[in-house]
C-alpha cells in the first residue's frame, strides 16, 4: 500500500486524531473536574482539598513532562503510530486503576503514570496529520484535531454529573481501549517511511540543545504556549477560590468552569485554524487570540458578579486560549521530519510540565501579597513571556515539511 498519499480534511488520520485527542483531554481534565468530589470522598476537608489538589495536579503535569520526552523520541525512532498505540494503552489502564485508589498517595502515583501516557497523544497525532495533509490544508486539519478533541472536557463534565468520580475514570479507560480498534486502520506517515530509508539521526532529544538556532526555536515554541496553562491550571481550575474572594455569593463549581472553558476552546481552536489560513500567517492569528486572552484575564479579575458571570468569563478565557491549535502546529512546522514528532510531542508537554512552576510562582507571590494580587502578577508575567516569544518566532505558514534537521548521519543498517 502506498504510504505517500495526500489526505483530505475529513480523512481517517484527522478523524482518528480528533477522537484520540478527545479521549486524551477527557482523561487529562477529569481530575480538574472531579477534584473536590474525589478528595472529599477520600477524607480531605478544608484547605487540604486545595493544597493536595494543587500537588496532585502538579504531579500529573510532571508525568506529562517526562512522558513528552519518552513518546517524542519514540515517535521519531519507531514511528508516529507506535506512540499513538503505546500511549493510549498506558493512560487507559492507568485511568481504570485510578478508579480503585483508596488514598491520596495512590491517587498521586496513578495520576503521574496517567500523565506519562497522556503525553503522547497530541504531538504524535498532530505530526501524523501535518505530514499526511498538503501544506494548504494542514492548518485546518490540525485545528480540527485540536478543536474537536477538546470537547472531551465538556463530555467529562456531563458524565461527572451523572456518575461517581470512580465510574468517570472507568469510562475514560474504556473509551481509550475502544479507540485502539479504530487506530488499526490508520497508516503511518509517508514522510516518516521515507526518512527511515536514509542514514539520518532520528529522535535525538539532545539535538535541540547542541545547535544555537535549533535551541532558540525550541525554547520559543515552548514559551508561546505558556499562557494556556496559566489560564486553565490557575484561573479556571481554582475559579471557586477566586470566586469566594470576588464576593460571589453562589459557590462556583470548578468542574463547570472547566466545561465552559473547554467548550469555548474547541470553538477557538477551529476558528484560529481558519483565521490563520485566511491571513496566511500563524503569527498574526496567534497575536489576535493572545489579545482576546489578555482581555478576558483582565475581565476575570474585575468581576464582582455572579457564578454565571464567572462561567461566561471562563468561556471567554477558553476561547482566547484556542491558540493552542496554532501553537502545536507551529511546533511541528518548526523542525525537520527526523525531529518533528519529538518537537510536537515534547513542546506541548513542556508547557503542561511548566504548570508546577507557574503554580510555584503563584504560591510564592501569595506569601507577600493576596491571593488575587498574586494571580494578577502571575498573569502579567506569563502573558509578557508569551508575547515576547511569539514576536521572536519564525512564521511557519505554508512551509514545506519534507526535509531533515541537521547534518548528522548514522551508518546504514
Amino acid at each position: 500500500m502506498n504510504q505517500n498519499r495526500s489526505y483530505g480534511i475529513l480523512s481517517l488520520p484527522v478523524i482518528v486524531g480528533a477522537l484520540g485527542y478527545f479521549v486524551d483531554i477527557y482523561d487529562l481534565l477529569l481530575f480538574s473536574i472531579i477534584r473536590k468530589q474525589s478528595l472529599v470522598d477520600l477524607g480531605l476537608t478544608g484547605d487540604a482539598i486545595k493544597n493536595v489538589g494543587e500537588n496532585i495536579l502538579s504531579i500529573q503535569m510532571f508525568g506529562l513532562l517526562i512522558g513528552g520526552v519518552i513518546w517524542g523520541i519514540m515517535g521519531d525512532k519507531k514511528g508516529r503510530l507506535s506512540v499513538l498505540f503505546g500511549s493510549i494503552i498506558l493512560y487507559s489502564l492507568a485511568n481504570i486503576v485510578n478508579g480503585m485508589v483508596t488514598n491520596t498517595t495512590q491517587y498521586a502515583i496513578v495520576r503521574f503514570i496517567a500523565g506519562i501516557g497522556l503525553a503522547g497523544e497530541l504531538g504524535a497525532g498532530i505530526t501524523l496529520v501535518s505530514e499526511s495533509l498538503s501544506k494548504e490544508k494542514r492548518g485546518i486539519g490540525t485545528a480540527m484535531v485540536a478543536g474537536l478533541g477538546l470537547t472531551g472536557a465538556v463530555v467529562a463534565y456531563f458524565i461527572s454529573q451523572e456518575f461517581s468520580w470512580r465510574i468517570c475514570y472507568y469510562i475514560g479507560g474504556a473509551l481509550g481501549l475502544m479507540l485502539l480498534l479504530l487506530r488499526i486502520s490508520v497508516y503511518e506517515s509517508g514522510m516518516f517511511h521515507d526518512i527511515k530509508k536514509k542514514a539520518v539521526v532520528r529522535g535525538d532529544f539532545l539535538m535541540f540543545f547542541n545547535n544555537k538556532e535549533r535551541f532558540k526555536k525550541y525554547m520559543l515554541s515552548i514559551l508561546i504556549g505558556l499562557p494556556t496553562w496559566y489560564v486553565i491550571g490557575v484561573l479556571v481550575t481554582f475559579s471557586d477560590e477566586f470566586g469566594k474572594l470576588f464576593g460571589i455569593a453562589e459557590p462556583v463549581k470548578p468542574g463547570k468552569a472547566v466545561m465552559f472553558a473547554y467548550a469555548a476552546i474547541s470553538v477557538g481552536d477551529i476558528l484560529i485554524g481558519l483565521l490563520s489560513q485566511w491571513l496566511k500567517s500563524r503569527k498574526k492569528a496567534l497575536y489576535i487570540f493572545y489579545g482576546i486572552t489578555a482581555i478576558f484575564i483582565a475581565l476575570f479579575f474585575m468581576q464582582r458578579g455572579s457564578s454565571n458571570q464567572m462561567y461566561l468569563i471562563c468561556a471567554g478565557l477558553g476561547f482566547g486560549t484556542g491558540f493552542w491549535a496554532v501553537f502545536v502546529t507551529m511546533a511541528a512546522e518548526q523542525f525537520g521530519t527526523n525531529l518533528r514528532a519529538t518537537a510536537a510531542t515534547t513542546v506541548p508537554n513542556m508547557v503542561r510540565g511548566a504548570l508546577p512552576l507557574v503554580i510555584f510562582l503563584f504560591k510564592g507571590l501569595r506569601t507577600s501579597m493576596g491571593y488575587v494580587e498574586a494571580g494578577i502578577v502571575t498573569g502579567v508575567v506569563v502573558m509578557a513571556i508569551g508575547f515576547t516569544a511569539a514576536a521572536l518566532s519564525h512564521e511557519t505558514f505554508g512551509k514545506d515539511l519534507n526535509y531533515v534537521e541537521g547534518d548528522e548521519v548514522v551508518p546504514s543498517p
